[in-house]
């Protein structure tokens, strides 16, 4: 028999300070310690916070965005860095879940992930996830990810899973998910400045998440 807890869970929407880990995870350890002094268990953090997205990407050449890359490289992380120390200390302190998107540095020069972290309550790094494929124009700057990180991991609130963005449509990802058992999913997006004006990103947004549970 299924066992569901009530818990109640925190939704982040604010902006990294752009292409600085430092301050980022500053930024990110206040609103850890908020959603803990309002009761939150979970709290869930935009897609690649640390530290920001790769927007030029959309709006410029390649050429051009060369630049940007290389302070976006400058700025992606390895879960190892005593950079993210701060993140996992807070998670333990704070008694809380944590899933955070992160610029994760690959082992190649020049090779960044867009990866989801999940942390438990203790501290521990219990899985990340690495968005299987870039959308459009992110090809540019992440490298894809693999099917060895649709996994679901046992929490004291319940089973997580995590997709970013516009993974969240893709229904295989999302069976493989839920066939574990998923109950709590996180799926976390950016905002999105460039998107035609007949867009409406939060509709789309409401649909991907109504059609996950069918």
């Amino acid at each position: 028999m299924i066992q569901f807890h009530k818990f109640k869970a925190a939704a982040v929407q604010t902006s990294p300070v752009f292409l600085n880990v430092d301050k980022t995870i500053v930024k990110a350890i206040s609103f850890i310690k908020e959603a803990r002094d309002n009761g939150a268990q979970l709290i869930a953090f935009p897609e690649v916070f640390v530290a920001g997205y790769p927007y030029w990407n959309w709006i410029m050449t390649p050429v051009q965005g060369k630049k940007w890359y290389e302070q976006l490289y400058k700025n992606s992380v390895a879960v190892t860095d005593e950079s993210m120390k701060p993140i996992f200390q807070a998670a333990k302190d704070f008694n809380m879940h944590i899933v955070i998107g992160i610029n994760e540095r690959g082992d190649s020069y020049g090779e960044i992930y867009n990866t989801n972290l999940i942390i438990d309550n203790t501290g521990t790094l219990i899985g990340k996830h690495r968005k299987l494929v870039p959308t459009w124009a992110e090809k540019l700057t992440w490298t894809s990810g693999d099917g060895s990180s649709l996994k679901v991991y046992k929490t004291e609130i319940g089973p997580i899973g995590t997709l970013a963005c516009g993974e969240n449509t893709n229904t295989l990802a999302r069976f493989t998910l839920l066939s574990q058992g998923e109950l709590i999913h996180i799926a976390n997006y950016i905002s999105l400045p460039v998107a035609p004006p007949d867009y409406n990103m939060a509709e789309a947004i409401k649909i991907r998440a109504a059609c996950s549970f069918i």
